[in-house]
């Protein structure tokens, strides 16, 4: 994992986090902004996950490869989710949903 890159992906995802409490705050649903930064934050973790992935391959991984694959997976799959059940969900819960959404990928990449 690059350090750097995991450092930019934890703090856009606390402004993910800290844009969609505001929107639910005012009871707003899931805007673009929101899904913009989401995207953004997707399109990072699929680099980290390349980064990660090659590194694997190359014989630079950790003795646990079956945890770091499940946290690569799980980092990829929430913002999607969080974008689909955001927009679904057209009320101040779907951004709630989002801010969920976000801390996990915040917390995942931390660890």
């Amino acid at each position: 994992m690059i350090g750097p890159l995991a450092t930019a992906l934890i703090v856009l995802a606390l402004v993910i986090v800290l844009s969609a409490v505001v929107a639910a705050g005012r009871n707003r649903p899931m805007g673009t902004v929101l899904l913009v930064m989401l995207a953004l934050l997707e399109l990072g973790l699929l680099v980290q996950a390349g980064f990660a992935i090659a590194g694997l391959i190359g014989g630079r991984g950790p003795a646990d490869t079956a945890t770091l694959v499940g946290y690569l997976a799980g980092t990829l799959v929430i913002p999607p989710g969080a974008v689909f059940l955001g927009l679904a969900e057209r009320s101040r819960w779907g951004s709630a949903v989002v801010a969920v959404g976000a801390f996990a990928v915040c917390v995942m990449v931390g660890r």
